[in-house]
């Protein structure tokens, strides 16, 4: 193990890596995720290691330094998987170890040959610019030849990072007896509404059955007239309030961006009443609980109203992330888009989890106790409804 822990830092040292991958997990061993792909990428001329963790229905992702990639290398290797490559341009170097845990390091010729540093240098993105997309031509976003417009550029990105999202979700949405149910809250011009069509459609050979909802009249009928232009026969606009709104059926994916205060719990509750397996939000303008908060320790943060707010902010979200865990998800906070380009950036993802392996008690625990921290009483709750406070009531009496 000394041995080819010292190869890795070597070859990671001296940036030599073009790929790495690790697999077949151990016998004995509680399985996550069953493989792990590891590739060097440029992140703001910062060299890091790109890792993407490969489980049964999804694919979770992170950048790392190599001084931590060694770390993750040095508990997993071994212990949990039994194999893995390494790519350099010079050798493949094979890592095989045995059912005693001893290790074997192979050389052989090497098969691949060029590094691809993507992050900065060259953005691979779903929708590329120069390639004439027929959704982002209606909507003002490129021309005719396909070239992007400069000040439609932000929008541009946004959309396919909105996109890696589903990709990655994508094994989870897909079905087999039907088209994939989507909803679409607050959808506004339905930029994001109009990619997620194209991507599973027109992209990925699909049947869906797509819903946009919205208050605003006029740009409902905008919507629908664009729909029909383009042939979308599988998306529709609808005017109406989230609140009141109402679905036969169950849910493959609930989105809601940038609804604002309580209207994200309404998603929620939404998504949750009609199992949605997939979930993404991503809140705004949260001033429900600026009032409510009350935590004495905090007494010089919170006596601040600019720092109350982004505190309030924070606060609201991790409610409803736990929230969403009692309801049987599993949940994560990420970077929907750089700051620079919107404030309101926290995407919450939730996956609901097929096995219903979610610790309730301990999942309750965990929201009443950050809930009663702050004495608030938040909306997500009567969103929520009767099956959210019977657990409340039943783990918490």
């Amino acid at each position: 193990m000394d041995t080819i822990m010292a190869l890795c830092k070597t070859l990671i040292d001296e940036e030599k890596v073009i790929q790495m991958v690790l697999s077949n997990v151990k016998k004995g061993v509680e399985k996550t995720y069953q493989k792990v792909e590891i590739k060097p990428v440029v992140i703001k001329e910062k060299y890091l290691y790109h890792i993407s963790y490969f489980y049964e229905q999804k694919v979770k992702h992170e950048n790392v330094e190599g001084e931590i990639l060694l770390g993750i290398l040095s508990e997993i290797l071994g212990a949990y998987f039994k194999q893995g490559i390494v790519f350099t341009s010079a050798y493949d170097y094979q890592i095989l170890f045995s059912k005693k845990g001893k290790g074997t390091l192979l050389r052989k010729a090497p098969t691949k040959f060029e590094m691809t540093l993507s992050h900065n240098r060259e953005k691979h993105y779903i929708l590329k610019d120069g390639v004439p997309c027929d959704f982002l031509q209606a909507l003002g976003v490129m021309d005719a030849s396909g070239k992007v417009y400069k000040k439609k550029y932000d929008k541009f990105k946004q959309l396919n990072k909105y996109l890696e999202f589903i990709e990655d979700a994508i094994d989870i949405l897909k079905r087999d007896d039907g088209p994939i149910r989507i909803i679409d809250f607050g959808c506004g011009k339905a930029y994001l509404t109009f990619a997620l069509y194209y991507y599973l459609v027109i992209q990925k050979g699909f049947q869906v059955a797509i819903t946009g909802l919205d208050l605003k009249e006029d740009v409902i009928d905008y919507c629908n007239q664009v729909a029909k232009d383009l042939n979308y026969s599988g998306l529709r606009f609808e005017l109406g309030d989230i609140k009141d709104y109402q679905y036969e059926g169950n849910v493959d994916l609930v989105v809601s961006l940038h609804a604002c205060d309580t209207a994200t719990d309404e998603a929620l509750g939404k998504a949750c009443a009609w199992h949605a397996k997939v979930i993404f939000a991503v809140p705004c303008c949260q001033h429900e609980l600026f009032n409510q908060i009350k935590q004495p320790d905090l007494e010089p943060l919170l006596r601040h109203g600019v720092i109350r707010d982004k505190f309030a902010t924070l606060v609201t979200d991790t409610l409803r992330t736990t929230a969403l865990e009692v309801m049987s998800y599993e949940t994560q906070m990420l970077e929907f888009i750089d700051l620079e380009h919107t404030p309101k950036n926290i995407l919450i993802r939730a996956y609901l989890n097929p096995k219903n392996e979610v610790d309730e008690k301990k999942a309750v625990k965990t929201y009443v106790d950050y809930r009663n921290h702050f004495s608030v009483k938040p909306h997500i709750e009567k969103a929520l409804g009767a099956v959210f406070i019977n657990k409340i009531r039943l783990y918490n009496p």
